[in-house]
């Protein structure tokens, strides 16, 4: 596995579902984090039970995120279509709900490789990025298929970068 820590992330395109709902074709990576801290969210599949308890968590922390100044992008190789319709489909039908992040798809399977989050099937392991207001990767986790991620501890993790970056090393 590749270690991005300290290199810049890789830029991408492609379409997504933004967090109002609208549907955009070419949704470029590196413009809609620059200058912002930013947490990538790759998952392996839309419709699935583990992907929607994580992903309706995720949104409930959205103003947390927000106030800290972090664009939220989760990135899977469904369609932005079927992103749509996981979005737009009742929470107690097994969706997500309207979540207020950014929904990108990798429908090449590019953007997963050049993240080295690629599973032997092609999915996504769950993997998690958080990026730098230069664009730099920061902190890289990358857990298997049913192992879910603890938003509380990612919350944590842009605190201390966030620290780091004020007030620099204490050392």
């Amino acid at each position: 596995m590749a270690v991005l820590v300290g290199k810049p992330a890789p830029d991408f395109r492609c379409p997504a579902v933004l967090g109002s709902g609208e549907i955009v074709q070419d949704f470029h990576f590196a413009s809609a984090i620059r200058n912002k801290y930013a947490l990538l969210f790759f998952y392996p599949l839309d419709f699935t039970h583990v992907c929607s308890s994580e992903l309706m968590a995720l949104d409930r922390r959205m103003e947390e995120f927000t106030a800290r100044g972090v664009e939220v992008i989760s990135l899977s190789i469904d369609s932005h279509f079927t992103h749509h319709a996981w979005r737009n489909t009742a929470s107690n039908d097994g969706s997500i709900g309207a979540v207020r992040y950014i929904m990108a798809t990798d429908l090449t399977h590019h953007i997963t490789r050049d993240y080295d989050v690629q599973t032997d099937s092609g999915m996504a392991y769950r993997g998690t990025f958080l990026i730098d207001q230069r664009g730099v990767v920061r902190s890289q986790i990358v857990n298997d298929l049913p192992l879910d991620r603890n938003i509380d501890e990612l919350l944590r993790l842009v605190d201390a970068l966030q620290f780091h970056t004020e007030q620099g090393d204490s050392q």
